[in-house]
């Protein structure tokens, strides 16, 4: 039985990872038939059937799955040994693919991404901006980007970001007609303007008092998955919320917001850390990226010093 092809095994697995043909020709710069035709070759190569197909769904069968578990390995070594051949290059190269929250999106990357691909113009990112836990092995991502307390331990984590710290604004217009709280409890009796994970779960509202970490259950008109949307809100005077403080940092300054409840402010959660695979051997892409990062964190310190 002749070998499979590499483009038909590299077919194979983009199929099941993305679980779609669409999705996967795109991935590999292909039309949709040609996969089709790698993947229906392949079958017949090996005389298995691998892939399931529906009008709705694509899935591996039970010998598929099994292949692609196989494969996975040998194809991280494949292109661990592609990426080797970087260090041989002028500057490092390639495609590296994040994925990251959305406010170290905005407060750690969009700063320093246009001074870093003009740095190494060889080099190219694909950022899934996502504020779900992701899997980035079995996603393919190279690195992600999330607060410490939400890596697996397996991870290489390296702090990228200064802590955060969290804080309730509102616009002067509300608390003149509705108050303003003196305590987290007086919550109750106002809009609070929540927002909601992907996955469905809500940010919750945290405080502390004498070292002790309290959660308050709040309730509002407005319930979004976007912080910008909630911040507007805010801003036009509908109620209250609790974001990080970077966020309302320009609206606190020219007074637009107001900060409450500051005596029951929690601690600064730890901020950001990039991580990836322990077992991964890091590609010379990431490393000058996470060089760059820290650089920038550094420089970025020493200004407000």
């Amino acid at each position: 039985m002749p070998a499979p092809g590499f483009s038909e095994t590299t077919a194979f697995v983009a199929v099941l990872e993305q679980k779609s043909f669409t999705r996967a020709a795109k991935q590999l710069g292909l039309s949709p038939a040609r996969v089709s035709e790698l993947i229906r070759s392949l079958e017949e190569r090996l005389g298995v059937r691998l892939v399931e197909r529906t009008t709705r769904s694509v899935a591996g069968t039970a010998a598929g799955e099994r292949f692609l578990a196989r494969l996975r390995p040998v194809l991280d070594e494949y292109q661990a040994a592609v990426d080797s051949l970087n260090d041989f290059r002028a500057k490092p190269a390639g495609t590296l693919r994040l994925t990251v929250p959305p406010p170290a999106a905005e407060f750690l990357l969009a700063p320093v991404i246009t001074r870093f691909l003009k740095a190494y113009p060889e080099i190219k990112l694909d950022i899934s901006v996502e504020d779900a836990l992701t899997d980035i092995v079995a996603e393919r991502y190279d690195a992600g980007i999330r607060p410490g307390e939400r890596i697996a331990r397996d991870m290489i984590a390296l702090r990228i970001g200064e802590p955060m710290q969290l804080a309730v604004a509102a616009c002067p217009a509300y608390l003149a007609e509705r108050g303003t709280p003196k305590t987290p409890q007086e919550l109750q009796q106002h809009n609070c303007i929540r927002i909601r994970f992907s996955s469905g779960v809500f940010l919750p509202w945290r405080f502390a008092s004498k070292r002790r970490s309290l959660w308050v259950q709040v309730d509002g008109s407005l319930v979004a998955n976007d912080s910008a949307l909630a911040i507007r809100a805010v801003s036009d005077g509908l109620g209250l919320m609790q974001f990080a403080r970077e966020y309302f940092a320009p609206m606190l300054a020219d007074g637009r917001l107001v900060t409450v409840l500051d005596d029951w402010a929690p601690q600064p959660f730890e901020g950001f850390y990039l991580y990836y695979p322990s077992r991964r051997q890091i590609r010379p892409a990431l490393k000058v990226f996470i060089d760059f990062l820290r650089s920038s964190r550094r420089a970025k310190r020493s200004a407000s010093l």
